[in-house]
């Protein structure tokens, strides 16, 4: 059982955006010594929680109390493609030090910058090797890793500092099967203290306890993801019944137990019926066996670094194909793994209506509203929405066009979005009657949507497969 003595101690924590509105307010936290998710909707605060521990931002107001070194993993990757890896991962001073100094040189200052990390260069290839990444990464650039090994590496950066207290933002975004696999391990073994914001309930079902951040406050739950989800039902069927109960009384008391009422499913994201014929081409891709024929829904999968992100922005006219000919037969929309269409210095109907000139400002603030996007929340900077908010802003805006697509390509489309999203998300896609393609390494997600087929792409022949394939 994790100790009861705080480790990290936060108390009257409040931060604003911007524009002066909350990010969080007054909010307490105390974290022992143990491994804890922190869960709630998109846009609460999770992110911005974990920044002020971890030295990223300063609070407005309150005080924070660290006991130890914290290693942090943001959402968000400052990953420049030109920057080395070794610079990355904030050794490269130190292994150039090692060479001066192995090269003859005794240099004072050499000495000073190597201090007590003689061993730094075999414990980076140790610890890259342990996330998966290939042999030689350490002498790369980051532009020469995909994804998922980019994300390897950003988990490789804090543990090498062998941290008291590690912080975790959504750490199995864009990992294949073997990545996740390790990260879950990570958490499942990891000896001191550990907070994690993920949407991954696999992952969560391995820490000790779980803080659901509502309401500008935290409650914590004993025991996993499912533990978690069982107390939340309880407590729902338990609020229902009170609401049920006080019907008839007094209007205080009947406010009181609606509030206890949870709101997470409220989130709307509506897709057009974009029909497609069946046996209709959608799209061609000659000289492979890849075409897309009728409202098919298609599993694109592999290994990070397989070419998955590539093969979609070929279908999307973006790059051009490595061989044969791609033609699109309906108009085609692609959601990048990356969330970055959408232009963060602009309120949010500003830069969905730059994406769309022909569209007026009632037609914009309908579909923003229909993604869940109500009133003021439409002129928030579109830098400022979290992970989950820019992928159902990024889908607004996709889909504003006319004709919409009858060709969807999603790549990894759960990346840093809550459950309750994640749940409208899956919802909204059933119930679309164009073509789908998901690339994901979320195997929830590709079970979740019924999909037809799978194209695998770290198979010897990759086509027209089951979803086993």
């Amino acid at each position: 059982m994790p100790s009861t003595h705080p480790v990290v101690s936060v108390s009257g924590l409040t931060v604003t955006w911007p524009d002066g509105s909350p990010a969080l307010r007054d909010l307490d936290l105390a974290l022992s010594r143990g491994r804890a998710g922190l869960v709630r909707a998109n846009g609460s605060g999770k992110s911005t929680l974990l920044r002020v521990p971890a030295g990223q931002l300063r609070p407005c107001a309150g005080r924070v109390a660290i006991h130890g070194e914290v290693g942090y993993l943001p959402q968000d990757l400052d990953a420049d493609p030109s920057r080395p890896v070794a610079d990355f991962l904030g050794v490269s001073a130190i292994i150039a030090a090692l060479r001066a100094i192995e090269a003859g040189r005794s240099d004072e200052e050499l000495y000073g910058t190597v201090a007590d990390q003689w061993d730094v260069e075999e414990r980076t290839h140790a610890e890259l090797d342990r996330q998966g990444l290939p042999a030689g990464a350490l002498h790369r650039r980051l532009g020469e890793l995909s994804g998922g090994e980019l994300t390897g590496l950003a988990i490789a950066r804090p543990l090498l500092a062998r941290p008291d207290v590690l912080l975790l933002d959504e750490p199995t975004n864009n990992l294949d099967r073997a990545g996740r696999g390790r990260v879950h391990d990570l958490v499942a073994t990891w000896p001191r203290t550990l907070l994690v914001v993920s949407h991954d309930r696999e992952l969560l079902d391995r820490v000790d306890r779980i803080a659901d951040l509502r309401g500008g406050s935290l409650r914590w739950y004993g025991g996993g993801w499912s533990s978690y989800a069982a107390q939340v039902a309880a407590e729902q069927e338990a609020a229902q019944q009170a609401v049920a109960t006080v019907r008839n009384e007094v209007r205080r008391q009947r406010r009181d137990a609606v509030e206890a009422v949870r709101d997470d499913l409220a989130i709307r994201v509506d897709l057009p019926q974009t029909a497609v014929p069946r046996g209709s081409r959608v799209l061609t891709h000659t000289e492979t066996d890849r075409d897309i024929v009728g409202p098919e829904r298609i599993a694109l999968v592999g290994p990070n670094g397989s070419g998955k992100t590539t093969l979609l922005r070929t279908w999307a006219g973006l790059v051009p194909p490595a061989r044969g000919e791609v033609h699109a037969h309906v108009p085609v929309a692609l959601l990048p793994q990356r969330l970055d269409l959408l232009d963060a210095d602009a309120p949010l109907a500003t830069a969905v209506a730059r994406r769309h000139p022909g569209a007026g400002p009632e037609q914009v603030r309908a579909r923003l509203a229909r993604f869940g996007f109500r009133g003021a929340v439409g002129d928030r900077l579109a830098g400022d929405l979290s992970g989950g908010e820019r992928l159902r802003a990024t889908l607004a805006a996709l889909l504003l066009t006319e004709p919409a697509p009858r060709l969807l390509l999603l790549d990894e489309p759960t990346n840093n979005l809550d459950l309750a999203s994640y749940d409208a998300l899956v919802a909204a896609l059933a119930g679309y009657r164009g073509a789908l393609v998901v690339a994901s390494h979320d195997r929830a997600l590709l079970d979740d949507l019924d999909l037809q087929r799978t194209i695998d792409l770290g198979a010897p022949s990759s086509g027209r497969g089951s979803l086993d394939a």
